[in-house]
């Protein structure tokens, strides 16, 4: 498949967290094994430019919230031949901490948000702090200042960013979560980001512990599967599994940089 709406999607990890799997799912998990997160941001590389999809953490966020930074962004995009001062375009899956963050490497981007992420970020539901936890009240402030000086669009539901990349709300872990379509030569990739954090969620209907709402979660799976050429071209947003089921994105960055315009590998 090659047209001007064909594009290359690669995944670029920058963080990790070891955690026991009860800390994974609502129900606990009796196996009670390890099971980490990693922690991405990735990269549509095609005829429209280069797209970034999510900005992630840096190294200081990651002390303050306990996380690993396994290597700066910047490293990973530059591995790429992408500069970060030179994107034009950033879409946000959502507005936790470890989505947004390193807004001053990108001083050229305009940022896509949901219409309902940016008003519950920054409305009564942040009086909660059940709610609140995974904000960061800098990042929400930045957001803010970005929409004041023109560079934050808006989206209600579904949208086009540019031909053959899509947006989709899909909710549930956080209001206005939204996922991200994109046409490849292997057909539609979709980027769930947190509408799935681990392939065992999505595969077992199970829900990760950090939620706004259930129902939106476990809907949001058959959606994210509908989205995609087939299921096993879903993304999750968090799983060490996505750099063993897909190629390293050109050699010597194994374990690091995964292509996700690939055909991943059962494992």
């Amino acid at each position: 498949m090659s047209g001007a709406d064909v594009h290359e999607v690669y995944a670029i990890r920058y963080g990790h967290h070891d955690r026991r799997s009860p800390a994974n799912y609502t129900d606990g998990d009796p196996h009670d094994v390890l099971q980490p997160l990693d922690f991405y941001v990735w990269a549509i590389v095609g005829p429209s430019g280069t797209i970034i999809v999510d900005t992630g953490f840096d190294e200081a966020m990651g002390k303050k919230r306990q996380r690993e930074t396994t290597r700066p962004i910047r490293d990973g995009l530059e591995a790429l031949g992408i500069a970060p001062n030179s994107i034009k375009t950033i879409i946000l899956s959502h507005l936790h901490y470890d989505h947004c963050g390193n807004y001053d490497l990108f001083p050229q981007a305009r940022y896509h948000v949901q219409d309902r992420e940016m008003a519950y970020a920054t409305g009564r539901c942040m009086c909660h702090q059940a709610l609140r936890v995974p904000f960061e009240v800098e990042d929400v402030v930045a957001m803010v200042r970005k929409v004041f000086a023109g560079r934050v669009a808006f989206h209600d539901g579904d949208d086009e960013i540019a031909p053959g990349v899509t947006v989709h709300h899909i909710g549930g872990h956080s209001k206005g979560l939204q996922c991200v379509r994109v046409k490849t030569q292997l057909g539609h990739v979709v980027l769930a980001a947190d509408a799935t954090h681990l392939y065992t969620h999505i595969d077992g209907g199970r829900v990760f512990p950090l939620t706004y709402n259930i129902e939106e979660v476990v809907v949001g799976y058959e959606r994210l599967k509908k989205l995609a050429e087939a299921p096993r071209h879903v993304v999750p947003g968090h799983d060490p599994l996505v750099l063993t089921r897909y190629p390293a994105a050109k050699p010597g960055l194994e374990g690091w940089i995964a292509r996700l315009d690939a055909e991943p590998r059962e494992t």
